[in-house]
């Protein structure tokens, strides 16, 4: 007997499913469908969701990350048992290390222990995927599906942004299931009293902020507060546009510069703001600091490691605000000397350049180009290394890169799934040859959707930074060349426009003209520009 889709009562639970994601405000899925996860594609559109078809379920992945980084919504996945599962772990595990509120929900098989053989079958599906998120569980009945939903949604507004997997057996998605009752109310959580923990600060001679990226949404308080303090400031990679660019004191995002611990132990307090000071965001054993410490975080993961010190687990706008307010009337007078950061930030300058040479006027010349607003997603390639150390940001939370897991292949797909979040604003991906083979059927997706997006595909040629890795190391390099194809006919064959830049100018030129097409262009740029 047919299923009346149209009686709430009888829909299938795949299609309830997609009901509870729209009354919660979910608006676009990333994903592929497949004969296991089919039913949660009966309610997509008649819940008036739109579908993002991948072109491969780790494109679905780091679609659905960079639709969350842009929109600040939670990014959702529908993935199919088994195979389609293992392919979007790589963008789970990204999500994971960079703190982005990604969904996915997948089927799988209602007996692994009692049959073998089946289609798409793991000895372990769920545990896989713990293994990448923050958790991982299985619903094996409505309301259990529902609770977990529910979960996922509160905590990614409360707790840190991490992804979670909830799988559904076929049989569950299958069978008719009631639909989801409302969501409950969040109270208001507890003000933290943290005055007594900040007033130090207030007569420290050398204050110094750290901010990372869990601070992004308080930038214009972090700013207010510096000039209040006339503090010195770092921020992580993922904190750059937190700070003002403009400020004297702002040493940029030179944490992982060996001598900032130089200037870190001149500080006679040190505060840390919504980052983890990881090995990713220090690059050393130790942060260098001599004198007082407070961080201030909301994850009580992070606060039980890094240095010793006062950790306070608090929301870093409510710290910060409450700061701001004991610092009214305060007149800053610390020893902090403008002409100090200028001769640190321009000598950490000419370290970038002489590292990867060439790459840096590059990156000058783009930042001139683009549109302001513009959002960027990078990918593990040179020119992304160069620019997020000499790039100052005007704004927080508009520079994306797989900062922690550290994968190839993320930002064509993330940029797509960001231009599809801030529809009609400036997006643009960075990627290199290397990376660009990871993901490259992605383009399809942009081309499909007219998505004006400039795709900059810098073409060593080779792992680049590997190569030079491995001679730092004294292992004469092997395995870092492949034969790349044509790059521009690529681009075409998938409908694509595609352009080889002759000069710096004309990378501009190109990069203006990408933002105004009416589909995306891949800007092909090699070495030899910047000779």
């Amino acid at each position: 007997m047919p299923v009346d889709n149209s009686d709430p009562v009888t829909r299938p639970l795949g299609a309830q499913i997609s009901h509870m994601l729209k009354a919660r405000g979910v608006d676009v899925i990333f994903g592929i469908p497949g004969v296991h996860n089919q039913e949660m594609y009966r309610g997509i559109e008649e819940a008036g969701i739109t579908h993002v078809l991948a072109r491969h379920e780790q494109g679905a992945g780091f679609m659905a990350d960079g639709y969350a980084r842009a929109s600040g919504k939670p990014g959702v996945a529908y993935v199919i048992t088994g195979p389609g599962l293992c392919n979007i772990m790589t963008p789970m595990g990204q999500a994971y290390s960079d703190s982005v509120p990604l969904l996915v929900i997948s089927s799988c098989l209602d007996d692994t222990a009692g049959q073998h053989g089946q289609l798409h079958q793991m000895k372990d599906q769920r545990a896989a995927a713990a293994t990448v998120c923050d958790w991982s569980e299985e619903a094996r009945t409505p309301q259990a599906a529902y609770t977990l939903i529910d979960r996922a949604l509160t905590e990614f507004e409360v707790d840190r942004r991490r992804p979670k997997h909830i799988q559904v057996p076929i049989s569950v998605l299958q069978a008719a299931a009631p639909a989801a009752g409302p969501r409950s109310a969040l109270a208001a959580p507890d003000i933290i009293s943290v005055e007594a923990a900040l007033r130090p600060i207030l007569t420290a001679r050398r204050p110094l902020f750290i901010f990372g990226g869990g601070a992004a949404n308080v930038s214009h308080i972090a700013r207010d507060l510096m000039a209040a303090l006339g503090a010195a400031s770092f921020t992580s990679y993922a904190g750059r546009g937190i700070a003002d660019p403009d400020d004297p004191l702002h040493f940029g995002a030179a944490l992982a510069r060996p001598d900032s611990a130089a200037i870190l132990a001149q500080s006679d307090m040190v505060v840390a703001v919504g980052t983890e000071l990881a090995e990713v965001d220090i690059w050393r054993d130790a942060l260098g600091h001599k004198g007082r410490f407070i961080r201030i975080d909301k994850d009580a993961g992070a606060l039980a490691r890094g240095p010793q010190g006062l950790h306070l687990r608090c929301d870093a706008g409510a710290a910060l605000r409450k700061l701001l307010e004991m610092a009214q009337g305060h007149t800053p007078d610390t020893d902090w000397a403008a002409a100090d950061v200028v001769r640190a930030r321009a000598r950490w300058r000419a370290d970038v350049d002489a590292e990867r040479p060439g790459i840096l006027p590059l990156c000058d010349a783009l930042r001139d180009a683009v549109p302001e607003d513009t959002m960027i997603y990078s990918d593990m390639t040179q020119f992304a290394y160069v620019a997020k150390e000499v790039w100052d940001m005007e704004r927080p939370g508009h520079w994306h890169h797989p900062y922690g897991f550290g994968t190839l292949g993320y930002a064509t797909p993330a940029a797509i799934g960001g231009a599809i979040a801030r529809k009609g604003a400036p997006t643009l991906a960075i990627i290199g040859d290397y990376g660009f083979h990871y993901t490259m059927q992605e383009l399809g997706v942009a081309v499909e959707l007219g998505l004006s997006l400039p795709i900059i595909l810098w073409d060593n040629g080779k792992l680049g930074e590997i190569e030079d890795s491995m001679i730092r190391a004294q292992i004469a390099p092997n395995a870092v060349i492949a034969r790349n194809p044509d790059f521009c006919k690529l681009a075409e064959a998938f409908g694509a426009r595609a352009v080889k830049p002759q000069s710096i100018a004309a990378f501009q030129d190109a990069v203006r003209a990408a933002f105004e097409a009416d589909g995306p262009t891949l800007i092909y740029v090699t070495p030899a520009l910047t000779v």
